[in-house]
């Protein structure tokens, strides 16, 4: 697996697609939200049957549909894997990375999300096997260095 950072700029165009629409065919295209409250971060635990990245804590989220932008495919995974409305202003993006093996490589983008409505639950059981809120301090092994470090200095910077 490579990983590496582009902290907010797409790897191959130079520019940040924040709110446009993904259109390289090439590269796999993943959005992951962390939603932050307290001081505490909430991870799902990636089914053991998960061809990428099995039985690891990671950022709920998915892949980027055509056309969509990177915000309304985080609120749409958000909604579908936890059952919540992420309120879109409240979201920053923390960085972009792109993971997986060469053959077959992801851009992965991360989103902190402060303020959401609903009560976060495991209403896609078939993508995570447990959900939990983890402190900073208290946090698993990552599945994506870089992410888990932007996550963390943002929260501490911003205090979430």
């Amino acid at each position: 697996m490579t990983e590496s950072p582009s902290h907010g700029v797409n790897a191959t165009s130079g520019r940040s697609p924040v709110g446009a629409p993904c259109s390289d065919p090439r590269v796999h295209k993943v959005v992951v939200g962390a939603l932050a409250r307290e001081g505490r971060v909430l991870l799902v635990h990636r089914s053991s049957n998960k061809r990428a990245y099995p039985d690891v804590w990671d950022f709920p989220g998915g892949h980027i549909e055509a056309g969509e932008s990177e915000l309304a495919a985080l609120t749409r995974e958000l909604h579908e894997e936890l059952g919540v409305q992420i309120a879109t202003g409240s979201a920053s993006h923390l960085c972009r990375v792109t993971a997986g093996p060469a053959e077959e490589p992801a851009l992965l983008s991360a989103w902190l999300v402060r303020d959401w409505q609903g009560t976060p639950a495991n209403v896609a059981p078939e993508e995570h096997d447990d959900i939990g809120w983890f402190g900073l301090e208290e946090l698993p092994p990552p599945a994506h260095v870089p992410v888990r470090t932007a996550l963390v200095d943002a929260m501490r910077r911003d205090r979430c």
